[in-house]
């Protein structure tokens, strides 16, 4: 079993612009309404990173930004874990049209912002962090794949590990074939061991329970299902009503985990 502490939290989706915002919502005393989100401009990066920053990088930062202004954690010595479902969505749907005209011509910031890790190379510019950043994908288990590999990072190498889940909505035509409607992010802060500013315990371990955990608001559950990072509003709502609980989440190879959650 895997243990470590909750910290900070942040949020960024269509009717839940932040984290202290949406407790509302999440508490079930406010009805979710998603007003779009507004543009972000991530207050970290340098000017020139900032220009190239993409919408999906912007996203990370979003979050990152949210939960560094509720931590007293330096974010250079925490360790990372980046999410995706498939990577930066438009900007492989640029490169792909590019390859497709005659001269195949890819700019070199395009192809610097397609690599896997963009996001978490943005990060570590942007904090000056030297501490280990894994970066992966495991299309609509990620968050659970994600959550895993924190966890592991965090109780391994005894740091504090920052985990960072988002994804943007694809271009026509992969919008046809990979259907995510609805921007989402969310990022958590884990450390190895209890302090004065601990939400929440989490125990995560493998189980036999096939039925993943879901949303008892209707129009939750239709996020939750429209966005892979939208598959941690579960959490988000223990978490925001400071209930114990016993959540269930989808990981890969036909596999579930169990997460035992205890606020602090």
């Amino acid at each position: 079993m895997l243990e470590c502490y909750l910290d900070a939290i942040g949020l960024a989706a269509p009717g839940l612009p932040d984290w202290q915002a949406s407790t509302a919502v999440l508490q079930g005393q406010a009805a979710y309404e998603p007003t779009p989100l507004e543009k972000y401009k991530p207050e970290l990066l340098p000017a020139n990173e900032r220009r190239r920053a993409t919408e999906l990088v912007r996203m990370a930062f979003r979050v990152c930004e949210e939960l560094m202004s509720a931590s007293t954690v330096p974010m250079a010595d925490c360790a990372s874990v980046f999410a995706s479902s498939g990577g930066d969505y438009p900007i492989i749907d640029q490169i792909c049209r590019s390859l497709c005209e005659s001269e195949r011509l890819v700019s070199p910031t395009q192809f610097h912002n397609s690599v896997h890790n963009s996001a978490a190379g943005y990060w570590s510019i942007a904090t000056g962090s030297r501490q280990p950043s894994t970066s992966l994908s495991a299309y609509d288990d990620s968050f659970a794949v994600g959550l895993l590999e924190a966890m592991c990072l965090c109780q391994q190498e005894q740091l504090p590990t920052l985990l960072v889940v988002y994804d943007i909505q694809p271009p026509y035509p992969l919008g046809d074939k990979r259907m995510i409607p609805v921007e989402f992010g969310v990022a958590l802060l884990l450390t190895p061991t209890a302090s004065e500013h601990s939400l929440a315990r989490l125990q995560l371990s493998t189980t036999s329970t096939v039925a993943v955990s879901t949303q008892a608001q209707p129009a939750l559950e239709t996020l939750r299902l429209a966005n892979p990072a939208a598959r941690s509003l579960p959490l988000l709502e223990l978490l925001a009503q400071r209930k114990t609980g016993s959540l269930v989440f989808a990981c890969v190879n036909q596999q579930s985990m169990e997460l035992q959650v205890q606020p602090c």
